[in-house]
């Protein structure tokens, strides 16, 4: 039991970003109040322990909800001047069927968390939430900076598309005369706008 108890204690210290000297000294503390605690009854001693176990579970799950409530506001580090300037100076004459690798750039550079992006441009809508871009109606006919728009996976282009706007265009891995680039029908648009 006690074994089990400091390796769950070690884990929980390493996620909350303590050091494992100060887990090894306080596991040792625990260990040594253990011991006279079950001198004295070792039944009262493992209802402590299990309370003590489920509250550290408890802090743990408060401390990944509130992060996950916080991870949102990593808009306000991105910079959508970066991110058009980066776009218009990646993208070719002609595509080269990489608009999510250059999406993926031009928001990285200006500050975006793309870790675990996806491959696919048609899976790129997560991504975009997470960094604070908002799913709405889409508005090609009054662009803003920094929208970005992804067109869903069809017969044709088992991928899809993702472009942005930088105020002079649509770009994705080229400079875009239109955001139809597709010319199939019944195209599926999602347009993402960051929230500010």
């Amino acid at each position: 039991m006690i074994l089990q108890w400091r390796g769950f204690f070690e884990d929980w210290l390493a996620e909350v970003g303590f050091k494992m000297a100060h887990a090894h000294h306080a596991v040792h503390a625990h260990v040594h109040h253990n011991i006279n605690v079950r001198k004295e009854d070792s039944s009262q001693s493992d209802l402590k322990t299990k309370v003590m176990l489920r509250q550290a579970a408890s802090t743990t799950e408060k401390h990944k909800k509130s992060d996950a409530k916080r991870q949102p506001s990593e808009d306000q580090n991105i910079n959508l001047h970066k991110f058009s300037s980066k776009l218009e100076s990646i993208s070719a004459n002609h595509s080269k069927e990489k608009c999510a690798k250059n999406i993926r750039i031009a928001l990285q550079a200006a500050g975006a968390d793309v870790s675990k992006h996806p491959v696919a441009a048609s899976d790129w809508g997560h991504t975009l939430e997470k960094n604070g871009y908002k799913k709405i109606k889409p508005a090609f006919g009054r662009p803003q900076e920094g929208d970005i728009y992804i067109i869903e996976r069809t017969s044709g282009h088992t991928y899809g598309h993702i472009a942005g706007y930088t105020g002079n265009g649509w770009f994705s891995d080229f400079r875009q005369k239109t955001y139809a680039v597709y010319k199939e029908k019944d195209v599926k648009y999602s347009y993402y706008r960051l929230d500010s």
